[in-house]
């Protein structure tokens, strides 16, 4: 118990307490047992605290020229006890997001604002070598339930220059419509994951780190919200990316289907991390290569480079570029049979992140340490 003294009482005999019969000679007894207990709380140091503690309050905001706009504060903490091995860390977030959402050809929707709540809560116990994590999140919104946990295994080598690690995880998410209760409209998305990593040393001032991640997911994906204009093969030939409200309302069939994506999806993605330190810096590489199973190729590359200015600051410039292909049934804009043969596409999806895409993203970074 933190902060406790132990106490040492003076060896004194019940039965020579009786035959005392001399005033002075018990008060001589007393006054020693009290001389003991004193001596006792001196000499006990108090035990030592060696747990770490962190507390963290962030807030991030985006906008881009789509009319999106997003706010998002959270919440963090972090207990770490690093005589014994054990940790626990959980964080809360609330995203209000707001915008209009328009497809690269499609009817532009009316401006909306959501709010999300989510949050997680981690577990670690190592300690030694061998060590294992826990962890559970949960996301929620007027439209869309998730949850999930995962739990993972870790071992060093090397006197803790190489580091093993193995993970498992499930989430179910439940995907509806506003203002419809789930047990009236709903979809479900079952996610198995599985990874495996390893990272090591590399020299005192850099560090390494490589990845596999192998996601399952089975469930309907489709969102119930995004309708898929229809073309004839002549007014789908002249489509133009980024046509206009006005074109697509002019060119298009009557016909206006929900999106319809494949039941099951297979992904896998390679990471790789390197840090290395420099007098007064920090630059940290990340590169992260994807493919699954309806055929999407994707690359990401992240740059930080993190400058100390100060014991308590620092700051630094932030690049991330990202390019894929599209999937292997991603139309800019889908032809259909008009009715009454109402020939559809079988897989048809209006969201631009599934067709070919490359993205330059920079910003600066900045940190205020405070210790607790």
């Amino acid at each position: 118990m933190r902060g406790a003294h132990a106490k040492r009482y003076g060896t004194v005999c019940p039965s020579a307490v009786v035959v005392m019969l001399f005033s002075g000679a018990f008060a001589s007894v007393s006054a020693d047992v009290r001389a003991d207990e004193a001596d006792a709380g001196a000499a006990a140091p108090k035990l030592e605290d060696t747990a770490r503690k962190r507390a963290t309050l962030e807030t991030a905001a985006y906008t881009d020229s789509n009319n999106v706009s997003v706010l998002t504060p959270s919440v963090g903490f972090g207990v770490e006890n690093v005589a014994t091995g054990a940790a626990v860390k959980g964080s809360y977030l609330v995203d209000v997001v707001s915008a209009a959402s328009p497809d690269i050809v499609s009817t532009a929707s009316r401006r909306w604002t959501e709010v999300r709540h989510a949050g997680s809560l981690a577990a670690q116990y190592k300690p030694r070598d061998f060590g294992l994590t826990a962890a559970a999140s949960f996301s929620n919104e007027p439209d869309y339930l998730s949850y999930g946990g995962g739990a993972g295994l870790n071992h060093d080598f090397d006197e803790k220059n190489w580091t093993l690690s193995f993970g498992f995880g499930f989430s179910r998410d439940t995907i509806g419509r506003h203002g419809t209760p789930f047990s009236v409209f709903s979809r479900e998305l079952d996610r198995g994951s599985f990874q495996a990593g390893a990272a090591w040393v590399v020299n005192p001032s850099t560090l390494a780190s490589l990845s596999l991640d192998v996601v399952i997911e089975n469930g309907d994906q489709s969102k119930p919200y995004r309708y898929i204009p229809m073309f004839t093969p002549t007014n789908a030939a002249g489509a133009q990316k980024g046509a206009s409200l006005g074109w697509v309302t002019s060119h298009r069939l009557p016909e206006k289907p929900l999106e319809q994506l494949p039941l099951t999806r297979r992904r896998i993605a390679l990471s790789s991390r390197l840090a290395h330190r420099f007098d007064g810096s920090t630059l940290k590489l990340d590169e992260r290569l994807y493919l699954d199973t309806w055929g999407l190729f994707g690359s990401t590359t992240d740059v930080r480079w993190i400058f100390d200015a100060g014991k308590r600051f620092n700051l630094g410039p932030h690049g991330r570029f990202h390019v894929q292909n599209a999937v292997s049934f991603w139309q800019r804009a889908y032809v259909a049979t008009p009715a009454p043969i109402w020939n559809l596409p079988e897989f048809r999806t209006g969201d631009r992140e599934m067709g070919p895409l490359f993205t330059a993203t920079g910003g600066l970074a900045m940190a205020v340490l405070f210790s607790v």
